[in-house]
């Protein structure tokens, strides 16, 4: 079977929650085009959504006349997602890992852990407001910890 051809897009969307549904949509049908398995489109689908709520509250601090844009490549071996908004950014190390400590009890503040759980690279740009994630078909032995670094 030949395999199908990578595919390179980039995607701007007002800055509102409800328009992941049109990002996700379009990113896991290339996925399931590519014929990624289920697990692999829970994880992306799962870190995507993440991503993207982040990038509009934390980011855009749900300011509707920002936009968030979403740049994608996929092929037969991997997916890459960069989601850069409009907001100041972040030191993703001054985040509390929320398994420790008061964030232990606190309803929201795992995106990121689950970001880096499920994705097998994560990382920032030195703004810290854009987000480079890769999940690989077959994973690669990275020989190095890429979560949390500077792009």
């Amino acid at each position: 079977m030949a395999s199908k051809a990578s595919i390179n897009c980039s995607i701007v969307v007002d800055s509102k929650s409800s328009a992941v549904v049109e990002v996700c949509n379009e990113i896991l049908s290339k996925l399931e085009e590519h014929n990624f398995d289920k697990d692999d489109i829970f994880a992306v689908h799962l870190t995507l959504e993440e991503a993207f709520h982040n990038a509009v509250k934390h980011g855009n601090k749900m300011d509707p006349t920002k936009k968030v844009k979403i740049d994608y490549f996929v092929n037969s071996e991997k997916v890459e997602i960069t989601i850069t908004d409009e907001g100041t950014g972040f030191e993703p190390e001054s985040v509390d890992d929320p398994r420790f400590g008061t964030g232990l009890y606190e309803p929201g503040g795992r995106g990121l852990l689950l970001m880096n759980s499920y994705m097998d690279i994560v990382k920032y740009n030195e703004d810290g407001n854009s987000v480079y994630m890769v999940r690989y078909k077959e994973k690669p032995h990275l020989s190095e910890d890429h979560s949390q670094s500077q792009v």
